[in-house]
């Protein structure tokens, strides 16, 4: 019918956001963040599955950008992710996992047992919403050295700017489970002050795809890390 918006959308713009899967840090029951953890032997069989996922559902005759994260993990991912594709993996440090200072390498426990939970909402009522996000994004952890929520925040969004500036019209982000959230956010032009309760859930070697469509430039969360290619329930 003319006029009618029941039309097939056309994408301007999908970007993939991986999460690194598995590496020795899960494994070993350490803390991540900057700990240049490798990929296990089933890491690696897992970044082959997620190549051969996004080959997929990219078209074989649309140029693919990869860009990731500089810790071991993410960059082992992202080189498998690139050969598929027939390009080379871009370095983005700003895309690393949120700093654990020094917690990081040392046993889950060690930093389970120091760690300090941001305040819930129970905990700040009554005060300004903006507020609300404030003292979540600024929030001590009792870390030393560990990266407040703000801090992570701002780097993610700074790597992304740079990164959604370019013309491409398919992007894959190869990134880590904390900063996968800040991704997100970006994209959907979330304002950093706004993130303070933000979390959208992933996995290890998951796949979520945001997409743009030209009509009306909307940025969708379409799919919401995928493990589907790992054929893991």
């Amino acid at each position: 019918m003319s006029g009618s918006l029941g039309f097939t959308m056309a994408l301007t713009r999908t970007l993939y956001v991986v999460t690194h899967p598995e590496s020795r840090h899960h494994v070993e029951g350490r803390v991540g963040g900057w700990f240049d953890s490798p990929l296990t032997e089933r890491g690696r069989s897992q970044a082959r599955s997620i190549a051969t996922e996004l080959r997929r559902r990219i078209p074989a005759d649309a140029s693919a950008e990869v860009v990731t994260s500089d810790l071991a993990r993410t960059r082992s991912t992202a080189e498998v992710v690139a050969e598929a594709l027939g390009t080379r993996a871009q370095v983005a440090a700003g895309l690393r996992e949120k700093s654990y200072g020094i917690a990081e390498g040392r046993e889950q426990s060690w930093l389970d047992e120091r760690f300090v939970f941001p305040p819930k909402p129970e905990d700040v009522a009554g005060s300004e919403h903006m507020l609300d996000h404030q003292a979540r994004l600024d929030h001590d952890e009792g870390i030393e050295g560990a990266e407040t929520r703000r801090e992570l925040g701002t780097r993610v969004y700074a790597a992304m700017d740079e990164i959604l500036a370019r013309p491409a019209t398919h992007q894959v982000v190869v990134t880590h489970g904390f900063a996968h959230t800040f991704v997100i956010g970006r994209w959907l032009e979330v304002p950093l002050d706004a993130m303070g309760w933000a979390a959208f859930a992933a996995r290890s070697g998951c796949i979520t795809e945001l997409t743009e469509d030209a009509a009306f430039g909307n940025r969708t969360l379409r799919r919401l890390a995928d493990v589907g290619h790992l054929g893991e329930s």
